[in-house]
């Protein structure tokens, strides 16, 4: 099950490289299923591993300059409000047990990888349609939705240590009309700020077992240099909807294991 999980933390770093987002929903079960971590710890050691793997990755889009620098704060600034609101205010008070239906109970760990398996599946139908169109030049910017679309993306990385890179990558292409170049290398730099400032945030909250995070990190990277070279050769967005249905297939399985097979 290691060698499942090393090779898994590779093909998140690809995913980040090669299509600009994706990966991160991976994280969180790799740790679960193959390293057997506790759902809640999962997701601060997610946020580490996302937001490390995004700062390398978005190196050589920052060289090259596509990186959109006011949409980093645009966009960044209502987003890490929302990680750092959530990891402090939601998170925490979550009872042990939500519900109990005779003798099934829905744990904190179960809603937090129900609500993952909810979120895979979402994910993977954006990916799978693939249908996202080129920026045009005018740039009519609904500053309502790009804000809303910030906090939802804060939400969702501060509750389950997604990076989100599939929520923010259409909103900058369709609200913002961004170039998609400049989208994902504009989505990794806010992924970086949003998974680091999360995970600082989570330090006096959870134990961290800094040789084992350091190495799937060192892994995930390798994956991310991987994914950035192959997405010099390779047009990413052909194989999206591959890793779309990969992602629907794990989001199943998530539902189906957390509901009937225990």
């Amino acid at each position: 099950m290691y060698i499942a999980g090393y090779s898994a933390s590779v093909l998140i770093g690809i995913s980040l490289g090669l299509i600009g987002g994706g990966g991160s929903v991976l994280t969180v079960p790799v740790l679960v299923y193959l390293f057997h971590i506790d759902a809640l710890l999962a997701t601060s050691y997610s946020l580490f591993i996302v937001g490390t793997t995004s700062v390398v990755g978005s190196i050589s889009y920052l060289r090259k300059q596509l990186v959109d620098a006011p949409t980093v704060a645009f966009f960044g600034i209502p987003s890490v409000m929302a990680v750092l609101l959530t990891r402090a205010f939601i998170l925490p008070y979550i009872p042990a047990e939500i519900v109990e239906l005779g003798s099934f109970i829905v744990t904190k760990d179960m809603l937090l990888l129900l609500f993952f398996a909810v979120l895979m599946v979402v994910a993977s139908y954006s990916m799978i349609r693939s249908s996202q169109k080129q920026a045009s030049t005018h740039r009519h910017v609904n500053r309502v939705s790009v804000v809303f679309q910030g906090i939802l993306t804060g939400l969702i990385t501060g509750l389950i240590g997604a990076g989100g890179g599939f929520l923010i990558i259409p909103a900058l292409v369709n609200l913002l009309k961004i170039p998609m170049k400049t989208a994902i290398g504009t989505s990794l730099v806010i992924i970086s700020i949003n998974s680091l400032s999360g995970f600082l945030f989570s330090l006096r909250h959870s134990p961290v077992d800094w040789p084992f995070l350091l190495g799937i990190a060192a892994i995930a990277v390798l994956g991310i240099l991987i994914g950035s070279y192959l997405s010099t050769k390779v047009d990413g967005k052909k194989l999206k909807p591959a890793f779309g249905w990969f992602i629907l297939v794990m989001g199943i399985y998530i539902l189906v294991k957390e509901i009937f097979i225990k």
